[in-house]
């Protein structure tokens, strides 16, 4: 049942005028916001300390004559009454503002509602109900004014009845467990690793710790301390589960960690540790001790690297702690020493490293030690974890344990302590060990001090390692989507860039189409082509073989499937060769010459852009281009060939060559129009080739035409004169190689119309 309590928010039309200008201020000043709530009466409160403080000031100033003191104008803001933008202000003598305050209940529990029920008037300092409210109480009853057992439970009758539910519990023993419920697992598997394993009858492994004593005397401080094994749990503790008093078998049972001791971890080269790692295994160190020390145990008395052990979620636990009547017998054995060869560990010298130096000079040490006992043994501990070369390492020097515990009990200055290694480790923990292991204990941090110390200066890491691993694979995740992301545009742009140069070689519907086709298998690309296009490609095929009769017979079959062939009816073909150049290779240097084709043949790609028209090929210093294919464009090839031929020949009239500057260029063209087969051939250096007589045709109109001018066959100056727009005049009757003699025609420019 819960109750708030709070400020009344002020009903004044005062307060809510000066609200208004207060959300006013706030949006046109800053930007910001306001929204109605209980916090706008604090600003109001402000604003009347303010003015309050302000009259006070006059009036004293008016009375006293320089700058007044201090005291004497908040005296005259005493046990006084001021009319504010909250309300009426009353402040009394001592200087406190009587203020009224709200009730709240929660009037609906279905929906959760809260409302004012009550309200406290600070000037009459009585409750006044809400008409219409009441306060809901548990039972229906208001609660008394003392509870039952008191504040502090010490009411006789509840402290007979503590005391009969702790006998109860003591009685029931609810830590034991019998020997038949524990069945051992196999021994040998036990006796190799880190600690002893064996199944109880609900199938639950655990850890256990022998006790080499013959039998467990039930006293009243055993019962309690078993009692307070059971009420300590946390996540940095081993679970206590119960303890086996059956002799011999005299054991106590906790929570089994499949990781091993951080001893076994620190020992192991082929574990690797960063120091996210490391400080995630000191961090829960210090957190389960610094809850043990504000526990009923007090101390722990053998803190050590094999009694902290690591679970499966690889969070380190402390074992061993408590139950000191237990271990106040020196035949007790270490808590994972299980099936060793007996050696008693807290006296044994390999044991005392971790133990401080008044317990080692004590002749009866207390069996749990002391908190600042436990500071040293972490300080070890702290040591250990970031060297990894050992407890108690000194650098240069092979001391046995008996030697090192011999010298820190001597005690002579400079004390003997481990070494620091500033090269492993970072300044603040170094200085952090030697305050651990201070000589005097009074010297040495409390482990809430060490928790806030290493909170400090370990910001970048977790606690945890699960959530370290966890944020470390987000954050790689994250880095592994911008690498993908950055890899993925990288990709697109060469992609882009390879195929611009592709569109340069190839037409892009051929790209397309053969990008197609190569995704798919040869049988599924040789149907279609060879059903629409079968009469082209075997006369495709067939032309290759003619002409080249080196050719097979295996080439000839393989042509359909292997590439794919397309027939135009309708094309137009242009050949022009620059004469000038033919004259200059003989003269000049053949640098100078393939500059000049470069600077000319760059020219003429500006030009086509401009036309549909399609760039085959350059051969040597021939340059030829169609139109009508890839894409048909049925008679338009006529014309946009003919319009590009005159404008190259605009071109070259006005075309510098560099290294003569005062020699007119050249160009003889030629056109012819007639059917053609194309294809991209070959699998080495892909080229979009032209197979059929229209282009031996054109290249001999080239051949048999005159420089700067433009030859003309009589096929496509019957197609020019369907545009009835171009000046065409007949040169004759002319022989042309494996032609005989053809009817040709000079193409003289276009009509302009006028229209």
């Amino acid at each position: 049942n819960v109750k708030i309590l709070t400020y009344r928010e002020p009903q004044n039309p005062e307060y809510k005028g000066f609200v208004s200008n207060l959300k006013a201020d706030a949006k046109r000043l800053f930007n910001f916001t306001v929204e109605d709530s209980l916090m706008n009466l604090i600003s109001g409160g402000f604003y009347d300390g303010i003015m309050l403080y302000a009259h006070a000031l006059n009036e004293t100033m008016a009375e006293v004559q320089g700058i007044p003191a201090g005291n004497t104008v908040t005296k005259r803001m005493w046990n006084r009454t001021y009319q504010g933008v909250t309300g009426l202000i009353q402040i009394d003598e001592n200087g406190d503002r009587e203020i009224d305050f709200a009730l709240w209940d929660m009037t609906d529990t279905e929906t959760g509602t809260f409302q004012i029920v009550y309200v406290y008037n600070g000037t009459q300092k009585q409750m006044v109900p809400v008409p219409g409210m009441a306060l809901q109480w548990p039972g229906g009853s208001v609660p008394p004014d003392v509870p039952v057992c008191g504040f502090k439970n010490d009411h006789p009758a509840c402290i007979a009845s503590r005391k009969l539910k702790l006998e109860n519990e003591l009685a029931a023993q609810l830590w034991r467990i019998f020997w038949e419920d524990i069945q051992m697992s196999n021994l040998e598997k036990v006796l190799r690793s880190a600690g002893s394993k064996l199944t109880l009858s609900l199938g639950n492994i655990v850890a256990i710790k022998y006790i080499n004593r013959r039998r467990i005397e039930l006293t009243r401080k055993v019962l309690f301390e078993l009692k307070h094994m059971r009420d300590v749990q946390n996540e940095h503790l081993t679970r206590f589960i119960g303890a086996c008093i059956d002799p011999p078998n005299v054991c106590i049972v906790t929570e089994y960690c499949p990781r091993g001791s951080l001893q076994d971890i620190m020992e192991n080269d082929s574990i690797t540790l960063d120091w996210m790692f490391r400080y995630s295994l000191i961090n829960d160190i210090v957190k389960g001790m610094a809850f043990l020390h504000n526990s009923v145990i007090m101390s722990h008395g053998n803190l050590k690297s094999s009694n902290c052990v690591v679970d499966s979620r690889f969070v380190l636990k402390i074992t061993d702690y408590g139950l000191a009547s237990f271990r106040n017998d020196p035949d007790t054995e270490d808590a994972h020493a299980y099936y060793a060869p007996y050696l008693p560990s807290l006296f044994s010298y390999p044991g005392k490293l971790w133990t401080a130096p008044e317990l080692l000079r004590s002749d009866s040490p207390p069996p749990s030690g002391t908190q600042k006992s436990d500071i040293y043994s972490f300080g070890i501990i702290l040591q250990e974890v970031a060297l990894r070369k050992g407890a108690f390492y000194r650098e240069g020097e092979l001391l046995s344990p008996k030697e090192i515990v011999d010298r820190v009990v001597l005690g002579e200055w400079p004390y003997f302590r481990p070494t620091i290694c500033l090269q492993s480790h970072s300044e603040e923990l170094g200085q952090l060990m030697q305050r651990c292991w201070a000589e005097d204990p009074n010297d040495r941090p409390e482990f809430h001090h060490i928790k806030i110390f290493l909170r400090k200066h370990n910001r970048g890491n977790g606690t945890n390692i699960l959530d370290n691993l966890l944020s470390r694979m987000e954050q790689y995740a994250n880095n592994l989507e911008e690498l993908v992301e950055d890899r993925t545009q990288a990709y697109l742009e060469e992609k882009r860039k390879a195929e611009a140069l592709l569109y340069q070689i190839l037409p892009h519907d051929i790209v397309g189409f053969t990008a197609i086709s190569a995704e798919s298998t040869p049988m599924q690309v040789r149907g279609p082509v060879y059903e629409r296009y079968s009469q082209p490609s075997r006369q495709a095929c067939s032309t290759i073989t003619t002409e080249n009769s080196k050719m097979s017979s295996h080439y000839r079959y393989q042509c359909p499937a292997s590439s794919s062939v397309w027939k135009y009816d309708k094309f137009l073909s242009y050949f022009t060769f620059p004469v000038t150049v033919f004259c200059l290779i003989l003269a000049d240097f053949h640098l100078q010459v393939v500059t000049l084709l470069n600077d000319l043949y760059t020219c003429f790609d500006a030009i086509i852009d401009n036309f549909d028209v399609y760039k085959v090929e350059t051969i040597g210093d021939a340059y030829m281009v169609v139109s009508g294919l890839p894409v048909r464009n049925g008679k338009l090839h006529a014309r946009e060939i003919a319009r590009m031929s005159l404008a190259l020949l605009g071109a070259v009239r006005t075309f510098k060559i560099r290294h003569r500057p005062d020699q007119q260029l050249k160009l003889r063209s030629g056109i012819h129009t007639g059917p053609v087969c194309a294809g991209v051939v070959g699998l080495k250096m892909p080229r979009y080739c032209l197979f059929g007589d229209t282009v031996n045709t054109s290249s001999r109109m080239e051949s048999n035409g005159e420089a700067l001018k433009i030859h003309v066959s009589s096929a496509t100056r019957d197609v020019l004169e369907e545009f009835n727009c171009f000046q065409l005049e007949l040169r004759g009757d002319v022989e042309m190689k494996g032609k005989g003699k053809m009817r040709t025609y000079w193409l003289l420019g276009e009509i302009q119309s006028t229209t």
